[in-house]
């Protein structure tokens, strides 16, 4: 019995990868609560630009992905009454478009003058980095670099361009906060990886999970959380005020179940996926917020 496509909400919804989307958003925000924290009034159209400008970058990478995963000869001969289905040339002509947003987005922020050099080289290392994440000959989502690539994006480059448009020059407290919040946004992802770890080793598609194995990855994960909060918590002594470093602890709780779901995985205890999903997105998403709560209010 042949299995019915998908429909096109549930294939695009696939493609677009709307917790990575809502991860840019949470992370966009922070830097700019630092902005707003050390007392700097937000410009809300350079906000809402750049905003608009890194989830570009994103939807773009995963279309361009999309597009580079299918093979030339895989677009299936529509039957009668089958749903539309998204094409290869679909595909690219949506890449094209979201590309060409943000090239619109970039020139606006440099027409009013709130895209400086350092801005501007975040944006490009942004635009860069998305493109190498899905287009040939690197495509590093499928060389198992694509979790460090998306970590980094969404931990230290989008957070810094949503700064850098309001200040307009780099503060240590970037590097304070965003710095812990890479090893935690790479400890979910590799969290989020695992549910399908037998069957990206089956079908051999390569990421950061499968290229290490799934015992060095759960002990890789494990000092990742515990590294990230760790460095939250140091953070205060070089600097980072107390009022945003508590904040910021209140999801070492959930961090600390995370890690006790993954070492009872690797022990033979039978996965819990749906809850190891909740909770290593519960661990990012509540981590930030909290912050972003500190921020916005202080």
């Amino acid at each position: 019995m042949n299995t019915p496509p998908p429909s096109p909400t549930r294939e695009l919804l696939r493609i677009v990868h709307p917790w990575a989307l809502l991860a840019c958003i949470l992370t966009y925000s922070l830097g700019a609560g630092i902005a707003k924290y050390l007392g700097i009034a937000i410009h809300w159209q350079a906000y809402l630009a750049g905003q608009a400008a890194m989830l570009t970058l994103l939807l773009s990478s995963y279309f361009l992905r999309e597009y580079f995963d299918r093979s030339p000869l895989s677009d299936p001969i529509r039957k009668p009454g089958d749903p539309p289905r998204l094409t290869r040339l679909n595909l690219l002509q949506i890449s094209a478009t979201t590309l060409t947003i943000g090239a619109v987005l970039t020139v606006l922020l440099l027409a009013g003058h709130a895209l400086t050099l350092s801005g501007f080289l975040v944006l490009g290392l942004s635009f860069f980095l998305t493109l190498a994440d899905a287009v040939p000959p690197l495509r590093l989502a499928r060389s198992g670099y694509g979790e460090l690539v998306l970590a980094f994006f969404l931990a230290n480059l989008t957070p810094v361009l949503a700064f850098l448009l309001q200040a307009g020059e780099l503060h240590r407290l970037l590097a304070l906060i965003t710095f812990p919040l890479t090893f935690l946004t790479l400890a979910s992802l590799l969290a989020l990886r695992l549910p399908a770890y037998a069957a990206d080793l089956r079908e051999e598609r390569l990421n950061m999970l499968t290229r290490l194995g799934w015992q060095r990855g759960m002990n890789l994960h494990n000092l990742l959380i515990l590294g990230g909060y760790f460095l939250l918590g140091s953070a205060a002594l070089a600097g980072l005020p107390w009022a945003l470093t508590w904040p910021g602890l209140l999801g070492l709780p959930i961090g600390l179940f995370q890690i006790f779901l993954i070492t009872s995985i690797g022990n033979g205890a039978r996965p819990r996926w749906k809850l190891l999903t909740v909770v290593a997105a519960s661990t990012f998403a509540l981590t930030i917020y909290f912050l972003n709560l500190a921020l916005w209010s202080g």
